[in-house]
């Protein structure tokens, strides 16, 4: 095994559009993109109640930027890099005016990874299994090993018994996680909630698994009660489950000991399941929140897989993927023009983001992500609790940072937060760098917009059925 980069806590005392320019372009400028067209349901636009036209973005090719050759003389007169400095100067300014209004994706865009720009100029190739070297020199095994080796700890599984790599993003560690499951159960079944993050099906479709789909609590939490008579109704197969620590819309854990004893009382034992722990934003933040179920291999789990670039932060996608020696072997297999062996999903993998997460982890350590954590969620309380000042509908899971409300009823206040939304509820993803200062921002020209959406006969929406009775402050339940 490749020695880890040792990772310590640190001590106590120890954050668009663009196009090819024209003769007046203006660096500075800022240009406000139009808002897409709705996208019309079967090529008609029929208005229900009941359903909500999908906005999709614009066709990029509509605005990307066309490669040209270099004129004859351009390295005499330096037309060429002028003009592709002034557009990556224009692009970098549209992207700070965009992350000045970012709030509906889990990214954690608080870090500052200026030390690592003397490594810009390498290329970095972690190629094959994290573990054996290839014969590519230019890699940062060492590094990643390390950041594997500090997740191992997190959920309890000791270095022997564990196997793992980084990805290149927290979908490659599901396609992955649900791989080995059907490696280990050829004709195993797979089981996900129906509010699983769309690459659980996506894995399904890939590698042609039967899987069924199974109802959520009100809170997004998977329902065993639902659960328990599709485990019955096919005993004669293994099963193969998706455990969501933290759903995409609404946040919600489902209870991974509840899950297990309803696999046992269904009569399947340890050796007929697996079970993915997809902990996509959560995984990293259960860990540091009090009375949260734990996510342990001391459990019996198949694999955990997070994203770096989420809760962590890190400037390019990425994740961690863990699963148990034992099971590996039924992926791995050696390459001899690597001189290595490999059981990864991609054989070449970015070796820059494990230096980003290494870097990052040693910086803040458990105890730094544990304050991350609770300034998260204090903050994400705070939202709610606005919100229902306010007289909007809103909902917290427990454990969740996740905020989810009504949705607004202007798609151009949607794309200039950036909302994820889903039917007739949108959702703020608190993360570090969401500040309250920002959430008073947003909470204030929500307000403002929404006074002007609602007059007269014009109600909020009713969203009970989506966050439940409780949370919802429409008319009918206030």
């Amino acid at each position: 095994m490749a020695g880890g980069a040792e990772i310590k806590a640190p001590s106590p005392n120890v954050n668009g559009k663009a196009e090819i320019l024209k003769g007046n372009f203006e660096p500075t400028a800022i240009e406000v993109e139009p808002l897409p067209p709705v996208v019309p349901e079967n090529g008609v636009d029929k208005p229900s109640e009941k359903s909500r036209n999908i906005v999709l973005g614009r066709n990029v090719h509509s605005t990307c930027l066309t490669i040209t050759e270099p004129e004859v003389n351009d390295e005499v007169t330096g037309d060429k890099e002028a003009q592709m400095a002034g557009v990556l100067a224009r692009y970098r300014k549209n992207l700070m005016e965009r992350t000045k209004y970012h709030l509906g994706y889990p990214y954690n865009l608080d870090f500052d990874y200026g030390a690592l720009a003397q490594l810009q100029h390498f290329s970095i190739n972690n190629l094959g299994d994290p573990f054996i070297e290839s014969n590519y020199g230019v890699h940062s095994r060492q590094f990643e090993v390390g950041v594997l080796d500090w997740f191992a700890r997190l959920w309890e599984i000791e270095k022997d018994e564990y196997w793992g790599y980084i990805t290149n993003c927290g979908t490659e560690g599901n396609l992955h996680g649900i791989l080995v499951g059907r490696e280990v159960f050829p004709d195993g079944i797979l089981y996900a909630s129906r509010e699983s993050h769309y690459s659980v099906f996506k894995a399904a479709r890939m590698y042609r698994m039967e899987c069924v789909k199974v109802d959520t609590l009100v809170s997004g939490e998977i329902d065993c009660s639902n659960l328990r008579p599709k485990l019955l109704a096919n005993k004669d197969k293994p099963a193969i489950l998706n455990v969501n620590i933290g759903t995409t819309v609404k946040g919600a854990v489902d209870d991974l000991d509840v899950v297990i004893k309803t696999l046992e009382e269904c009569g399947f034992s340890h050796d007929r399941f697996y079970i993915h722990c997809d902990g996509a934003l959560f995984g990293l933040m259960m860990p540091f929140v009090k009375r949260a179920p734990k996510v342990s291999f001391k459990k019996p789990i198949g694999s955990v897989s997070v994203s770096g670039h989420k809760f962590v932060g890190c400037p390019m996608p990425c994740g961690v993927q863990i699963t148990r020696m034992e099971h590996i072997n039924v992926l791995s297999s050696n390459v001899e023009y690597l001189a290595s062996r490999d059981a990864t999903i991609m054989g070449s993998r970015n070796g820059h983001a494990p230096l980003f997460l290494w870097y990052t982890l040693n910086r803040k350590g458990y105890k730094g992500f544990q304050k991350d954590v609770q300034k998260c969620l204090r903050n994400a309380h705070y939202l709610k609790d606005r919100l229902h000042e306010a007289g909007i509908s809103a909902m917290l899971n427990e454990l969740s940072s996740t905020v989810v409300f009504e949705r607004p009823r202007d798609e151009e206040f949607v794309r200039r937060w950036q909302l994820a939304c889903e039917g007739n509820i949108a959702h703020v993803v608190v993360m570090p760098n969401v500040t309250i200062e920002k959430l008073d921002f947003f909470l204030n020209e929500l307000v403002e917009k929404r006074s002007t959406w609602y007059q007269g006969n014009v109600q909020p929406p009713c969203i009970a059925a989506e966050i439940g009775k409780a949370n919802c402050v429409c008319a009918l339940h206030k």
